[in-house]
């Protein structure tokens, strides 16, 4: 089903081979690595990559994933997107692969929801912003639950690669931000479709979608906080009233 699977932001898989002692896939080789390598792995005599093939980045990954949830049948669920199987061709469009643990889903089953991590792409916190986390009475917060009081804070900074050097857009990097919070939210069902995520990408239905968010996560947690948090915005521990299987499943 791979192999019959053709879109720009997906890797081609060009052929299989199976042998008793020996298991081959063959894909075509890409010249830019990937988002972990070019992140984690940049030689000195190559550029970090600028804040505008980053969004192209998160944008390409999304449209791959929704061709894979929305144009395929029955659809295919990638399951282990991640920054090594982002890879980059020779103009830098992204395209997934590594599909080891793809699943195949029957279209009974309408809602896909997303994973931020693979298509928002990587953020860099410095360390003192995991400093920043050991507040009030938690011993400990959980990346996601730093990431929304940074937001509310408008420290971006914190948050953005510190390789760009300064180099982007407060703004847009903000919308990035809140699209991945809108697809780590703790219920499956609230998070975004990657349809909605791609046309919020776009720029298409943030705006309405975040203001939704922010008055349902003040309404569904005022009276835990309120007298706990000395804070004007109400920031949600995202470990709160959770069972062990929820809180070991993917968000």
């Amino acid at each position: 089903m791979i192999t019959k699977v053709v879109h720009r932001n997906l890797l081609q898989l060009q052929g299989f081979c199976m042998r008793q002692t020996e298991r081959l896939i063959v894909y075509p080789y890409t010249v830019n690595g990937s988002v972990a390598s070019c992140l984690h792995d940049r030689p000195d005599t190559q550029p970090a990559l600028y804040w505008s093939t980053r969004k192209r980045i998160a944008l390409g990954s999304a449209r791959g994933l929704a061709f894979l949830h929305d144009h395929c049948d029955p659809k295919i669920i990638h399951r282990y997107v991640k920054a090594s199987s982002i890879l980059f061709d020779e103009e830098f469009v992204a395209v997934i692969g590594d599909f080891g643990l793809a699943k195949l889903m029957d279209y009974n089953d309408t809602h896909v929801t997303t994973h931020a991590r693979g298509f928002i792409g990587h953020i860099a916190l410095k360390q003192r912003a995991y400093d920043r986390a050991r507040l009030d009475n938690h011993n400990e917060i959980l990346l996601l639950d730093l990431v929304k009081r940074l937001l509310k804070d408008k420290n971006l900074k914190t948050l953005v690669d510190t390789e760009l050097e300064g180099n982007y857009m407060e703004d847009e990097v903000e919308k990035l931000i809140q699209i991945a919070v809108l697809c780590t939210q703790v219920k499956p069902m609230e998070r975004p479709k990657i349809s909605k995520v791609v046309k919020m990408l776009e720029g298409d239905g943030l705006a309405e979608r975040w203001k939704e968010w922010h008055k349902e996560e003040i309404l569904q947690h005022k009276d835990i906080y309120t007298h706990n948090l000395n804070i004007d915005c109400v920031i949600v521990d995202s470990n709160y009233n959770l069972s062990n299987d929820q809180l070991s499943g993917a968000r």
